[in-house]
């Protein structure tokens, strides 16, 4: 079985969520139909939904995350799950079990869906060949390879500020060679029917042939800023500017941080984005982040709908049931 159709049902309905490919335009846009219902659930006195009363979530972290498990744990409280919280680091994994047993011993329990995230690529598409068919695994990020829910609730960001994709000019900034990220927002944007994609970055930290993802590359900040709606920054990982494929932080910023002079290139409505977390003044200026273009915080908050959505739709039913 392929990741392609590893994904969806014999009806086509969502049943993993691993990677925006193979998935389509109508599915992408459902999930962002299905977030866009969710939102209004946070505004509620009691912040809860009866969707997956009954159901047990198991939160798979072998990489140390703040946002995304968060997030995550929020969503699943408030669609009624019980949620298991698994620590790696004191499992039995540190002590020679593989992830297979721990995936095996796990199922035993009767989990209903695992949220995974690991270091290794294909880590998700491996749980999720090896699980019962009642069962659905929801990648958190593997690797370098894929971070889809990210990507999505960037979409969702997008569509409300800008709501037309196909007449989008996207810009993304920084360490995409490292970035699973920038490659499930490309995925998703090219899947969306955006005409322009910019990727910006040095030479040692873009991968070769990146063109061949449908993007135009430079590494001329004011050339790809030059009239974008959208800006998105990338994490700059600590160990990239300790190597050799950038010389200093201090010079970094000065090529490719996010100024209020650089913005200016970019269209006047323009909105800054970043999966955070933020190094402020590396990737981008405090007065930039913290402005009226900035939609950081709300990609934030938006996380937590779009989640909700995708392990709604993980779980074969409509989130419109729910809100009925």
């Amino acid at each position: 079985m392929t990741p392609t159709n590893l994904q969806l049902d014999r009806e086509g309905r969502l049943r993993h969520f691993l990677s925006i490919e193979g998935l389509n335009r109508p599915l992408l846009t459902e999930i962002l139909d299905t977030a866009e219902r969710f939102t209004s659930v946070g505004n509620q006195a009691a912040k809860k939904v009866p969707l997956l009363r009954g159901k047990t979530i198991a939160n798979l972290f072998f990489e140390p995350s703040t946002r995304t498990r968060t997030t995550f744990d929020l969503a699943e409280k408030r669609l009624s799950a019980d949620v298991l919280n698994i620590n790696i680091n004191t499992s039995a994994t540190t002590k020679g079990e593989t992830l297979l047993d721990t995936l095996q011993n796990l199922t035993a329990m009767q989990i209903d869906l695992f949220v995974v995230r690991h270091g290794a690529s294909g880590a998700a598409h491996f749980i999720a060949q090896h699980v019962p068919e009642s069962v659905s695994v929801i990648n958190a990020g593997d690797g370098r390879h894929a971070h889809p829910t990210q990507a999505m609730l960037d979409m969702f960001t997008m569509r409300r500020h800008k709501s037309d994709f196909t007449r989008l000019r996207v810009a993304i900034i920084g360490d995409v060679m490292h970035s699973r990220v920038a490659r499930s927002q490309i995925h998703a944007l090219n899947m969306l029917g955006c005409p322009e994609i910019r990727v910006i970055a040095p030479n040692t930290l873009c991968p070769a042939h990146v063109e061949t993802l449908g993007v135009h590359f430079t590494n001329q900040m004011e050339r790809g800023l030059d009239g974008a709606d959208v800006v998105i920054m990338l994490r700059l990982q600590n160990e990239r500017m300790n190597g050799a494929n950038l010389p200093s932080k201090d010079e970094y910023f000065h090529f490719y941080g996010l100024t209020e002079q650089r913005l200016q290139y970019a269209a006047e409505d323009a909105i800054i984005m970043h999966p955070g977390p933020m190094n402020r003044g590396v990737e981008i200026e405090s007065s930039v982040a913290d402005s009226g273009h900035s939609v950081i915080l709300q990609q934030v908050t938006n996380g937590i709908a779009v989640r909700m959505a995708v392990l709604s739709m993980a779980t074969q039913r409509s989130g419109q049931e729910a809100l009925s």
